[in-house]
């Protein structure tokens, strides 16, 4: 499977997460993906964490988000390696990166510069705090951006304190803005034969994540609640205890609420005026759930789970990640996949995309390539291919 981006090559001058998430995508997709690298170690993800595969080894996060591309290391710092980047730059459709702010500026790479030297390039900026606007070249962090986006205080539930989720939301989900915005101009592009830039930022999307809150506040001004597993629209739509493990169950609609009512056996729940409706459970919430708590801790989970299930009533077991990616349902998927590489190597298996084209998932194409594997290929001398941890990146 070639992929659908076959064709397109596109830069990468990205670090850790964001951008590079960004360009592991377009690889999956086909493009072909040079990941640009500074000579004294390269991306800071090939550190972080313990070497996967071998003494000196990069880290298995590297891999996760750099499979399928190429690597060449350029001195940004140097004529000879900003020239490099322009004969690149040349021949690329899409640039993307998450520099600090204010870098771009000072290499002559920004937005407005290279468009102006290159006018069919796709270039993507991914910041922490956006473009624009007082914090613009401030730099951040997941965590970072989660807290100052109100993200961690609207996580939990109403005793709990802020918390991060465990999930790199804004990192990863500015990386897919990034390539939705490149895509969209490409598009563009097959109508004016120009480029254009994309700008991408973590907080940006993180209030995107956050978003039906962030409404209902400027728009009802209701202060979000906070709900464990639950929902403020919706009721019952959470995560009950059962007689031996919590299960999720959701009624989002008034039919399936009449559902879960015969199957619990309490079929008078459906015409009970407290309950008919939808605003009806939610005005009467705490009097159906002094109701349903007891009842399903009578008995285990699989067999509400059996119940329910028969019923059509939407519900699910809140697994572990051991038996989530132990169901069957997830490995009929397929979405762990392994990832070519030498014999000899240290078996590795990645999440792959989260999508089928034609009813085929993009496969992973190669392993993350060491540091400087490439420069030979696009006529660049020959890179490092390890770190020494004397280096100061």
């Amino acid at each position: 499977m070639t992929g659908p981006l076959q064709g397109l090559r596109v830069l990468e001058l990205g670090q850790v997460l964001a951008g590079p998430f960004a360009g592991a995508i377009f690889a999956d997709l086909g493009a072909e993906v040079i990941k640009l690298e500074r000579p004294d170690g390269g991306d800071d993800a090939r550190r972080m964490g313990p070497a996967f595969g071998g003494e000196d080894a990069d880290a298995l996060i590297f891999h996760v988000f750099n499979r399928g591309k190429q690597s060449v290391t350029l001195d940004l710092k140097s004529a000879d390696g900003l020239a490099a980047f322009e004969r690149l730059a040349a021949s690329a459709d899409i640039f993307v990166h998450n520099l600090r702010p204010g870098v771009p500026q000072a290499l002559g790479i920004d937005g407005p510069a290279l468009c102006a030297r290159h006018s069919r390039l796709v270039y993507c900026e991914i910041s922490a705090f956006g473009h624009t606007g007082p914090m613009a070249l401030q730099p951040g962090y997941e965590p970072m951006i989660q807290a100052f986006s109100g993200l961690s205080a609207t996580n939990g539930g109403p005793d709990d304190p802020p918390m991060r989720s465990g999930a790199s939301l804004c990192d990863q989900g500015t990386g897919m803005w990034a390539v939705i915005g490149a895509l969209a101009l490409l598009q563009r592009r097959q109508h004016t034969g120009r480029g254009g830039i994309v700008s991408a930022s973590l907080l940006e999307t993180a209030l995107v994540w956050n978003g039906q809150k962030a409404d209902a506040l400027v728009n009802e001004g209701r202060q979000p609640e906070r709900h464990r597993s639950g929902h403020p629209g919706f009721a019952p739509y959470e995560a009950f205890d059962t007689l031996d493990a919590p299960l999720l169950i959701c009624c989002g609609n008034d039919r399936l609420f009449a559902k879960l009512a015969q199957a619990l056996g309490q079929p008078g729940w459906a015409t009970d005026e407290r309950f008919a409706t939808n605003r009806a459970r939610l005005a009467n919430k705490a009097v159906l759930f002094g109701l349903l708590n007891p009842l399903l801790l009578s008995r285990p989970r699989a067999d509400w789970l059996a119940v329910l299930e028969a019923a059509g009533v939407p519900c699910a077991p809140i697994h572990s990640l051991p038996q989530a990616l132990a169901h069957p349902q997830v490995r009929a998927l397929g979405l762990l996949q392994p990832v070519p590489g030498d014999t000899g190597q240290t078996p590795l298996s990645l999440t792959a995309l989260p999508l089928s084209i034609d009813g085929l998932r993009p496969a992973h194409r190669s392993r993350a390539p060491a540091l400087g594997a490439h420069n030979v290929q696009h006529g660049l001398p020959a890179g490092h291919n390890r770190f020494n941890p004397g280096d100061k990146p």
